[in-house]
């Protein structure tokens, strides 16, 4: 990996870290709305009781804590590159009685694992963040057993994906922030149909699919949606830690408006993400 590379490397883990007492916090709100997907990946893996199981960026521990019910006689083994984060997972195991996992922190760009090591790989929504997303997708095919499945969700354009699309396109109209570089990991990165799927390929993978899932982030209000936003969106709170505060209430007046004009008397928001599978 180059050391540009590194750098956004670096840069991700000390984010992830600074805002693990946002997830801590919302952990059980974050965990119910990224559920359908989590279990349309662990649905796509055909798991056995016995499976060895690697869950890769899980963050605060899912899908792998729920695999790790279904493995009753194998292993989850839950990695992330922020410590911050794998220390909710191990709590909220020990709240749970799972003992049949461990954690480890680590690049997914270097796994520390032997060839053919795992029986299936679950990665929720870490894709789009990888900064090398095909060396990313090889080391996973590295280490999965030869028949293995390896199962991953994205998120779809930000049309379809007005829970994050609405605050941070009026951030970015209100700040005039410029653009990001093409193909720099963030949250619509594997928007465009079949990237995923490709990448699978080049990494030697078959058999892929994809499946288009549907659904609303619940907030029940306009207060919880910003609140919740701003403690646990990385991207978001790094843009506002740079507005003054006039700039700041203007940003919050306009998302306030657009969500109660879009979704009135509940806040529910539209998402849509993708989950692909491939099958070495």
């Amino acid at each position: 990996m180059d050391t540009v590379l590194e750098q956004i490397r670096e840069q991700q883990k000390a984010s992830w870290n600074k805002f693990s007492p946002g997830w801590r916090k919302w952990n059980d709100f974050t965990m119910a709305f990224l559920r359908p997907m989590g279990d349309e990946i662990i649905a796509c893996l055909q798991l056995k009781e016995t499976d060895n199981v690697l869950d890769i960026a899980a963050g605060t521990g899912e899908p792998g804590l729920t695999i790790a019910g279904i493995v009753k006689r194998g292993k989850v083994t839950i990695t992330d590159l922020a410590e911050g984060m794998l220390d909710i997972a191990r709590d909220k195991a020990r709240e749970k009685g799972i003992t049949n996992f461990d954690t480890v922190a680590c690049d997914v760009c270097q796994l520390p694992f032997e060839d053919n090591s795992f029986d299936a790989i679950s990665c929720r929504f870490g894709f789009m963040f990888f900064p090398d997303m095909l060396l990313a997708a090889k080391e996973m095919t590295r280490v999965l057993k030869p028949g293995g499945r390896l199962a991953t969700s994205v998120w779809d354009g930000p049309e379809k994906n007005p829970w994050v699309a609405i605050i941070m396109g009026v951030i970015n109209r209100t700040m005039q922030l410029p653009p990001p570089p093409p193909g720099s990991p963030g949250m619509f990165r594997c928007a465009a149909p079949n990237t995923i799927s490709r990448l699978f390929q080049q990494a030697g993978l078959k058999n892929t699919t994809e499946t288009q899932l549907t659904g609303r982030l619940q907030c029940g209000d306009a207060d919880t949606y910003w609140t919740y936003m701003n403690e646990v969106g990385a991207p978001i709170v790094a843009a506002m830690s740079k507005a003054d505060e006039p700039t700041r209430a203007i940003i919050k007046n306009e998302t306030y408006a657009l969500i109660t004009e879009k979704y009135p008397g509940n806040t529910a928001i539209d998402y849509g993400a993708t989950v692909i599978c491939g099958q070495k």
